[in-house]
């Protein structure tokens, strides 16, 4: 079909045929795929160092090189040995989600380009709001992930709090400093979201933790009051529905007080953890998520979507409107809306989106929340199995646990020098890296390094979670003998 650039429609099938047959051979050994394949960065850069093609190649054959390349090479972010960050696997229906909005190729940003889209998003938010107890009107945006999630809701909060200085015409420009708060665990979003929203990273105050990573109530609340007294203004609070590093979650309900004390916008970041509190055994420690002015959502963590899958909420529809509202004439469609049609580039700011809502309302129709509310209890049940099997071990000990999926912990081995655990622990992560048979991180958490398990996905067990520490420990005690 030289007229366009079509496929025959036998052809086009046979095509798709093939991909489908890839797609269920990434899942053929799911259980049994490694973590990492260890290529080095130079033998990876050559394999597509070519160059730009002029003329085109068999799709037949392009599909085979993907699959030798791309593919067998992939990290193994679908199987069970993945631990590094924060990897949910993704789920088959959101993959036949994927497939099929990528078919019709949609711009949902306004209502005649995509009604049936923008009518599930719409329903995503409000379901996303009932779940996390947000006002029946809350208004919200599928973005790209948590960092863009928090920037929105930091930019909501600037341009609403600053409404009256007429902020979006003027600028920061003769405005006294304003300061945002949070905790030493934020996540380093907020420091990139700081200084693209101008405040800067001076006005960034993180607060120190306690003991179990939560933020220091008192230290925050006479933070506040000193920099009311130097003569600048408190303006955002930012509480922690679980963090990145070991899964704390701060005291939502008594930030909530403080951010209401002092007039400040209410920020959560529960890219990670917020949906976790949709758990029974959890709403406790979640208590206050709901008082939030807005909230960052990750779908593609908890909800095990694939990449993107983030969602900012806030409290009224109205709220998004006053911050991103720009008229233009050539997307003015006032004559044919009749007052219903939801318009989501009059509320966000970008003017073309794919739709990200579309996976997380087949997941949710296809699963249904009680069977995804098992599937995260499974993750943090499966964490607080290695925690044990850490304190059981004579070679692991644990830096940190907590009521979510992060469990930090180092091999020590016989080793007895502070010094020496932190200096192995550091030289053991790229042999694991290299080893492959399991991918994972380390961190540090007050200045002591460990090494950083997420367990967040659908398909690891308790033998593969016994699994990691039978590898890390194998890794380790060749490293050991090495060195003697």
């Amino acid at each position: 079909m030289e007229s366009t650039l079509d496929f025959s429609p036998e052809h086009f099938k046979d095509l798709l045929d093939k991909t489908t047959e890839l797609v269920l051979n990434q899942f053929e050994n799911i259980n049994t795929l490694d973590g990492y394949n260890d290529f080095p960065q130079p033998e990876v850069e050559s394999w597509f160092n070519e160059p730009l093609p002029i003329d085109g190649m068999d799709v037949s054959d392009l599909l085979e090189i993907v699959q030798e390349r791309v593919l067998k090479t992939a990290t193994g972010n679908l199987g069970p040995h993945m631990y590094a960050y924060v990897m949910s696997g993704g789920n088959q229906t959101a993959i036949i989600a994927e497939k099929l909005a990528t078919t019709i190729n949609q711009n949902q940003t306004k209502w005649h380009l995509a009604p049936a889209l923008n009518e599930i998003e719409k329903r995503v938010v409000s379901w996303t709001a009932e779940l996390l107890g947000f006002p029946k009107d809350s208004g919200g945006v599928l973005v790209s992930g948590g960092s863009a999630a928090n920037l929105t809701g930091m930019t909501v909060g600037r341009n609403i709090f600053f409404e009256k200085q007429n902020i979006r015409k003027t600028g920061l420009f003769n405005q006294k400093p304003f300061v945002v708060y949070a905790s030493e665990e934020v996540h380093s979003c907020v420091d990139k979201s700081v200084e693209l929203l101008g405040i800067g990273t001076n006005h960034l105050r993180k607060i120190t933790t306690d003991s179990e990573f939560k933020i220091n109530l008192d230290e925050l609340e006479t933070t506040i009051k000193t920099d009311i007294e130097i003569g600048l203004q408190p303006f955002c609070l930012i509480g922690n529905a679980g963090t990145v590093n070991t899964g704390a979650i701060d005291d939502l309900n008594a930030l909530a007080d403080i951010a209401e004390k002092y007039n400040l916008w209410y920020h959560i970041d529960g890219a990670y953890g917020s949906l976790a509190g949709i758990l029974d055994s959890l709403k406790a420690d979640y208590r206050g998520m709901e008082r939030g002015d807005s909230i960052a959502i990750d779908f593609h963590k908890w909800l095990y979507v694939p990449f993107e899958g983030g969602c900012t909420l806030v409290r009224s529809w109205d709220k998004l409107k006053r911050t991103y509202f720009k008229k233009a004439a050539y997307l003015d469609t006032e004559l044919a809306n009749e007052g219903n049609r939801m318009e989501f580039n009059e509320h966000y700011f970008q003017l073309s989106r794919n739709s990200k809502a579309f996976k997380v309302w087949m997941t949710m129709k296809a699963y249904g929340m009680q069977r995804i509310k098992e599937m995260i209890q499974k993750d943090i049940d499966l964490t607080d199995y290695l925690n044990d099997l850490v304190r059981e071990s004579n070679d692991f000990e644990l830096v940190a646990d907590s009521k979510l999926a992060v469990s930090c912990f180092r091999y020590v081995g016989t080793m007895k020098s502070k010094d020496e655990i932190d200096d192995f622990n550091k030289k053991l992560m790229p042999e694991l890296e290299k080893d492959g048979r399991v991918f994972i991180m380390g961190t540090t958490l007050k200045g002591e390094y460990a090494i950083r398990a997420c367990l967040i996905n659908h398909r690891k067990t308790k033998d593969t979670t016994k699994y990691l520490l039978d590898v890390i420990r194998d890794v380790a005690q060749k490293m050991l003998l090495i060195k003697t």
